[in-house]
C-alpha cells in the first residue's frame, strides 16, 4: 500500500470508509457504485456512462498492467473518483505507456487505497447505490456529510451534455476526424451515430463490421439525420437519467419507421420512452463484464 495522505470516503447515509490517497488530492463528489470485473480499469475510467460516479472496482489489486494508449474510451477520464483495495505501483505490461497514478494525475481524478471493497460493495448491494464524497481536506465527517446531501446526484438531471460531442465527427486511423459527411467509400453501410456518451469501441467494432460511422449530437434533428440517407442510426450509451434527455426521445419518436433504429445502454432506455415505455433506476445497477444473462433461444443463464 502507498504511503498517500489521508482520506475518507463518506456515504449520504453516514457510513464512513477509511484510506489513503494514491492519486490526487483534494475533494471530489458523486454516485458510488461497483465493478465487478477482473481487468478492463482503463475503460471503465474512460467510459462517458461513468461520468459523476465514483467507482470501486471488486477486484483487490488494481493497477498491476498500466495505461496504454490503445483502451481508452473516450478522450478523458470519466469517473469523479476511483477506489480500490490496494494499487499497484509498479505494472508490467509490454503495452503500458505509464502508471495508473500518473494517468489519474494527469486528469485531476482522485484515486484512494486501503478502503475494505468487500465491505463497501456488500453495502451498496444491500443499501443501494448512493451519493458519496472523497476528500483528503478534512476528517470532519459531518462537514462531508452536508456536502453529500446537498449535491443533488444523478436523478432527473441530464448529464449527457457534458460527455457527448458539440460537432459530428467520423473515424479514421482509431481516431475522432472532424466531419460532416461520410468519409469512407470502403464501407458500405452507413451509420449516423447519435452521441449521448459515446465509447470509442462502439465505433471501432461498427467499422469492423463494415460500417462508416458518422457521430453527431444526440440533439442533431431528424430531418438532418434522414437528409443524409443512412442505412441505419444508432443510439449510444452514456451517463445518468434518460428521463431528462428530452431532445434525444423527440427526435428517436421522428425517426421511427423511417429508418433503422439501434440502441444501446442509454440509448436503449430512450429507445423505449420514445415508444411509451418507462424507467425507473435500478438499486445498485449491473456494471461489470460477468453479468447473468437469460439465452432466450434455450432458456440457460449464461455469465
Amino acid at each position: 500500500m502507498a504511503s498517500g495522505r489521508r482520506a475518507l470516503l463518506v456515504l449520504e447515509d453516514g457510513r464512513v470508509f477509511k484510506g489513503r490517497a494514491f492519486a490526487s488530492q483534494g475533494e471530489t463528489l458523486g454516485e458510488v457504485v461497483f465493478n465487478t470485473s477482473m481487468t478492463g480499469y482503463q475503460e471503465a475510467l474512460t467510459d462517458p456512462s461513468y461520468h459523476e460516479q465514483i467507482l470501486t472496482m471488486t477486484y483487490p489489486l488494481i493497477g498491476t498492467y498500466g495505461i496504454n494508449d490503445e483502451d481508452n474510451e473516450s478522450s478523458r477520464v470519466q469517473v469523479a473518483g476511483f477506489v480500490v483495495k490496494e494499487y499497484q505501483s509498479v505494472p508490467s505490461n509490454w503495452r503500458s505507456k505509464k502508471t495508473l497514478r500518473t494517468f489519474l494525475e494527469e486528469h485531476g481524478v482522485i484515486g484512494i487505497e486501503g478502503i475494505d471493497t468487500r465491505a463497501l460493495t456488500r453495502h451498496i448491494r444491500l443499501a443501494g447505490a448512493m451519493k458519496g464524497i472523497i476528500s483528503t481536506e478534512t476528517d470532519n465527517v459531518a462537514e462531508l456529510l452536508e456536502k453529500v446531501r446537498e449535491y443533488p446526484g444523478l436523478v432527473g438531471r441530464d448529464i449527457t451534455k457534458k460527455v457527448a460531442c458539440q460537432n459530428p465527427y467520423v473515424w479514421q486511423d482509431d481516431s475522432p476526424v472532424p466531419s460532416n459527411q461520410w468519409q469512407d467509400p470502403n464501407h458500405p453501410y452507413k451509420v449516423v451515430a447519435l452521441d449521448f456518451g459515446i465509447k470509442y469501441n462502439i465505433i471501432r467494432e461498427l467499422t469492423k463490421a463494415g460500417c462508416q460511422v458518422l457521430v453527431m449530437p444526440g440533439s442533431t434533428p431528424a430531418s438532418d439525420i434522414l437528409a443524409l440517407q443512412p442505412d441505419g442510426v444508432f443510439l449510444s450509451n452514456g451517463p445518468g437519467d434518460p428521463a431528462p434527455v428530452t431532445y434525444g426521445i423527440s427526435v428517436v419518436r421522428d425517426l421511427l419507421g423511417k429508418v433503422p433504429v439501434f440502441g444501446i445502454c442509454l440509448g436503449h432506455q430512450l429507445l423505449g420512452l420514445a415508444v411509451g415505455a418507462r424507467t425507473f433506476k435500478l438499486k445498485f445497477g449491473h456494471r461489470g463484464s460477468n453479468q447473468p444473462v437469460l439465452n432466450l433461444s434455450n432458456g440457460r443463464i449464461e455469465i
